[in-house]
């Protein structure tokens, strides 16, 4: 049993939390090996959007074939990310670590070198597959390299900083590139990163495992990942040419009930890929909804306000990107005030708090036009945004990964960042194509950024009352709530 002492109502006065410790050199270069590692992956989720016109043409793709640029990285990145996550935890999380890193920096070499269509997408696919192995295995190796508390918070902090910053970094560094070298720089910079970090993890990483070994959970893997390859294959399908394809409709229905399946099998399993008393525990089943929610909603503003500023207002997508770039620079700021909102009010409140920000910031959106003043509010409104944004990110991986035992933080992380995955790839399908599929792309996209608001500002009330942060305490009191992980 863990107990878990995040404040959920008026905290004591700042005394009840200290002051985060000094890093030491070491540990400053493990973080800076980890969060490099991020940075790189989520760097690819963006690095190439914008190249897929001339990279099409380059390679002889049509397009409707440049989908698959996308899709042949997201199927596997998001499908294998709860097995590999378990692996870890069993096998070592730093050998799948390493693995992952050796793998996305050969398949970046790849689809730098890409002569054809096939070549190119098979590096994008094994791209995927190394990040699944590099997300959830190096988020666990963070939770227990750095103590639950201040510690914690503190990576976490630089780590969500990074992640929300490469997605920035990468819009628009990829039309930079493109337009200075071509679009086979945006992959060369992704092997370049492997390069840097590959050589110094070994040595500066401790390797972590269960101290037991049981099985692996064979049906449950074989069910989630296939339910999870299904699901994300629909979704990003679907946002390309709608929800009406037999493909689409199929790999749907084929995800939803090998997903219930999955379900099935953990409840029977002697040793679960996903343990379902896990699932129960407040903060792990209302903090994915918050991650969940705040990913895919940000994902949608991001895709329509790039629409609509290039096709309404006239900008290039190089313009474009630049209004990302001061997103990306709040970004920062709000990476390193949020640990300390969130050491004087507590991951579950700052999460709450978090979403009803990132809702209400986005209405302003309402009101941009056509002139220079749309591209002033445009930017300050997403910036403002994200900064709440970046806020939720951080407080909803505290709030799920916090109590939860070292041997199983595997698990804990590798549910957190299938949350983030599927989160990104889900809201543009949902909600997106309300916007591209409209008459009138204008009344497209405000009607996509009401519903994106009341999705996020219902979602903060629900993740409010689920994990009970409103329940009166004594001034000063700390509420201790038991959350057996088992």
């Amino acid at each position: 049993m863990a107990i878990d002492t995040t404040p959920t109502s008026t905290p004591d006065p700042v005394a009840a939390k200290p002051s985060a410790p000094r890093l030491s050199a070491r540990d400053r270069l493990v973080l800076f090996v980890l969060c490099a590692a991020q940075f790189m992956v989520a760097l690819d989720f963006s690095v190439l959007n914008v190249a897929l016109p001339v990279l099409g043409a380059d390679l002889g793709m049509s397009t409707s074939a440049l989908q698959w640029a996308v899709t042949a990285f997201a199927l596997p990145s998001g499908g294998f990310l709860l097995l590999f996550g378990r692996m870890g935890d069993l096998y070592g999380r730093r050998r799948l670590f390493l693995a992952g890193l050796a793998l996305f920096g050969a398949a970046s070499l790849l689809a730098t070198l890409a002569w054809d269509p096939a070549s190119f997408l098979a590096g994008r696919a094994l791209q995927g597959l190394g990040a699944a192995a590099i997300v959830p295995t190096g988020m666990s190796l963070l939770t227990t390299t750095f103590p639950e508390g201040p510690a914690r918070d503190r990576a976490l902090g630089i780590s969500g900083t990074l992640l929300s910053l490469g997605f920035t970094v990468g819009m628009v560094a990829g039309g930079v590139l493109t337009d200075l070298l071509s679009w086979r720089s945006t992959m060369g910079l992704l092997t370049l990163f492997a390069l840097v970090v590959l050589p110094l993890a070994p040595r500066l990483l401790p390797e972590s495992r269960t101290p037991e070994r049981p099985r692996l959970d064979v049906p449950g893997a074989v069910t989630v990942t296939g339910g999870l390859l299904s699901l994300i294959y629909a979704l990003t399908t679907a946002a390309e040419h709608g929800f009406g394809r037999t493909d689409v409709l199929v790999t749907l229905a084929a995800g939803l009930l090998l997903l219930a399946a999955f379900v099935a099998v953990e409840s029977r399993s002697a040793a679960p890929l996903v343990s379902l008393p896990m699932l129960r525990r407040r903060t792990v089943a209302w903090g994915n909804l918050g991650g969940l929610v705040t990913f895919s909603m940000m994902s949608t503003v991001v895709f329509v306000l790039t629409l609509y500023l290039q096709e309404i207002v006239g900008l290039s997508a190089f313009e474009t990107g630049l209004v990302f770039g001061v997103q990306g620079v709040l970004s920062v700021v709000a990476g390193s005030l949020a640990p300390r909102v969130i050491g004087r009010f507590g991951a579950r409140r700052t999460l709450v708090g978090a979403l009803t920000g990132q809702g209400l910031l986005g209405l302003p959106l309402l009101a941009i036009g056509e002139g220079n003043w749309s591209v002033v509010l445009a930017t300050a409104a997403i910036s403002l945004a994200s900064m709440c944004h970046l806020g939720a990110i951080i407080s909803y991986g505290l709030t799920v990964t916090s109590g939860v035992p070292d041997e199983e933080q595997g698990l804990a992380t590798g549910l957190v960042t299938s949350t983030q995955q599927v989160g990104i790839t889900v809201g543009i399908p949902l909600l997106g194509v309300l916007a591209t599929t409209a008459t009138d792309l204008r009344s497209g996209v405000h009607t996509v950024l009401v519903l994106d608001a009341a999705i996020v500002l219902v979602a903060a009330v629900l993740v409010a009352v689920g994990l009970r942060i409103n329940r009166p305490a004594g001034s000063g009191a700390v509420e201790a709530e038991t959350v057996g992980a088992r």
